[in-house]
């Protein structure tokens, strides 16, 4: 039986995930500088990751949300930090790896947007998959990695590991 492609992008990522996770765990939601901090982390990694597989003209069209980041810190007094460096994909395999992290992120944004207090704002966690979209996604996902031969997963794992990376580089700087 062939693992599809989610399976194995989540179990290959398994490590760098819950790295990102504990990372990100620190910050407090509930206090203002600490959310500003959360915030301006996911600000250094987000648009580049965005920027990067937009440049992939075989991803379909994805929800960005960039602007709902800089919406969010700008409510509670803080700029756009510059963006971490981030190469584009390689291929599309590489864009799916790291579309697969960013929109992965949705769902724990779900969780987190629970968290932070009524007084801050809460645009970016809160924008979450409209219904059926997070099993759209993985399903074209998982076609792409049937489709995409032997190193299409190893370069979409790749770069999914990446991303996590990116993440993790993003909270050191913040």
């Amino acid at each position: 039986m062939t693992v599809s492609a989610r399976a194995a992008l989540r179990s290959a990522t398994r490590a760098k995930h819950d790295r990102v996770d504990a990372a990100f765990g620190r910050f407090d939601l509930t206090d203002r500088f600490s959310y500003g901090r959360f915030l301006t982390a996911h600000a250094r990694a987000l648009p580049a990751v965005e920027a990067a597989i937009a440049a992939c003209e075989a991803i379909p069209a994805f929800a960005r949300r960039t602007e709902l980041l800089a919406r969010d810190l700008a409510e509670i007094g803080l700029s756009m930090p510059a963006p971490l460096a981030l190469a584009p994909p390689e291929s599309e395999a590489a864009a799916f790896g790291a579309l697969y992290v960013i929109e992965g992120s949705r769902l724990g944004g779900a969780i987190l947007a629970r968290q932070v207090s009524d007084d801050l704002p809460r645009a970016y966690l809160s924008a979450i998959h409209p219904p059926g979209a997070w099993r759209a996604f993985g399903e074209m996902l998982d076609r792409a990695g049937k489709t995409g031969g032997p190193s299409w997963l190893d370069q979409a794992i790749a770069a999914a590991e990446a991303t996590f990376d990116l993440y993790t580089g993003a909270v050191d700087a913040a």
